[in-house]
């Protein structure tokens, strides 16, 4: 008799512990609900992101509104894809990425969605001054350094939080001397997607020593979709009097340069293939485009209007299979325009595609490549009690063009 009570004791209280256990909130619910949701129709399956990575998790994320749907991991703080309508109503995927975590690490290139820091674009051999002393940093691309040296914030694992679902918060702390550079910085970068069909990026960071500052992300885009073949016919508009040349390892040589009468000239709309093949020393050093543009600064940008929302018009590409239309706002000074010229299909994409030659494009807002060695270029040093704040966006359309 007393087994049966002890039992059914037992029983009772598992019953009570299960009924007292604290509900999930409905935000969280409905976070979760729109995760499964994202992965069922778009087919990336979460458990291919489930893992750890020095010591840390890692997992699949999803921000949503009704016309725009993104998909990240906080491997890297990449997106890992992007789906919004085309001008027949079809949600397309218009960033390029993997289908797992381990998608990502292996690839032969490492920025697929990335954010980008602590210094996004180059640091000429790999060397910097600041404050009378010298900094040596790891060069990993032809003698100099890109994207913040051979473990940038590509390859780390930042923290997430989603406050709600048209929301996630990347937070990582870079320790003092992580990969050569000066101070402890926290960087928080906020992704969020609006009602207009955008999505928002916006960059923060703190440091308690002097520190080289140049976040960004490094979306690879194809607005006719993933897999669609080569974006040689997309249309292509920056808002652009000026680029500054660079050397054969891309490295600026310190002046800015008109684009008037260049096949650097976007100031009218051109298709990226137009020109890329001219005989051209600047195309022939980047091996197509692969040149920071000095963007015209909008005078109105300061007053918070619909068109410019306190940003300056960067670009405006378009997908010419899809119609799809990206509008890039930034708060940056520059953008660097690549054209997909060092993809060898090498890695293959969620799809089952190839990265092939020019099958993608990227778009990075940001100050301009070697600033702490380039005295006539905006500085990127962040001083210790200032907080570091940029804000860039994607905004979607279609047309029938």
């Amino acid at each position: 008799m007393r087994n049966v009570k002890n039992t059914f004791l037992a029983t009772f209280l598992v019953l009570l512990a299960l009924a007292c256990k604290e509900k999930p909130s409905e935000d969280e619910k409905g976070v979760a609900e729109i995760a499964d949701h994202q992965e069922n129709f778009y087919g990336l399956e979460k458990e291919k992101f489930d893992t750890i990575i020095d010591g840390k998790e890692v997992k699949l994320y999803w921000i949503k509104n009704d016309d725009i749907a993104v998909a990240f991991t906080n491997y890297g703080g990449r997106i890992v894809g992007l789906w919004v309508p085309d001008k027949t109503g079809k949600m397309t995927d218009v960033v390029v990425g993997m289908n797992s975590v381990s998608g990502f690490a292996n690839a032969t290139e490492p920025y697929f969605g990335a954010t980008i820091g602590r210094v996004g674009n180059r640091i000429a051999k790999g060397k910097f001054t600041l404050n009378g002393t010298e900094y040596s940093i790891p060069k990993n691309n032809n003698g100099n350094t890109l994207h913040g040296g051979n473990k940038g914030f590509q390859y780390v694992v930042w923290e997430a939080k989603q406050p709600d679902d048209k929301t996630l918060v990347f937070t990582y702390d870079s320790p003092d001397m992580e990969e050569g550079f000066p101070g402890n910085l926290e960087v928080k970068v906020t992704y969020s997607v609006t009602d207009d069909q955008s999505i928002l990026m916006e960059y923060e960071a703190t440091t308690d020593k002097a520190t080289p500052v140049n976040l960004t992300n490094h979306a690879f885009f194809n607005l006719n979709g993933e897999g669609s073949g080569a974006i040689l016919d997309h249309k292509v508009q920056i808002f652009a009097n000026q680029f500054t040349p660079v050397d054969a390892g891309l490295i600026p040589s310190g002046e800015s340069k008109d684009v008037k009468g260049t096949p650097f000239d976007f100031t009218q709309a051109h298709t990226i293939g137009e020109r890329i093949e001219t005989e051209n020393d600047q195309l022939k050093n980047g091996g197509g485009y692969d040149h920071n543009f000095v963007l015209i600064q909008d005078k109105n940008a300061d007053q918070q209007t619909t068109k410019n929302k306190g940003m300056n018009h960067a670009a405006t590409f378009t997908g010419d299979q899809s119609g799809i239309v990206m509008d890039v706002y930034t708060q940056e000074p520059g953008v660097q325009f690549y054209s997909g010229n060092f993809m060898q299909s090498k890695n293959t994409f969620k799809s089952g595609v190839k990265d092939d030659y020019r099958t993608a494009f990227a778009l990075e807002t940001q100050h301009f490549p070697d600033a702490p060695n380039q005295e006539n270029f905006p500085s990127i040093i962040l001083e210790p009690g200032d907080t570091y704040h940029t804000i860039s966006e994607y905004h979607f359309s279609t047309t029938n063009n």
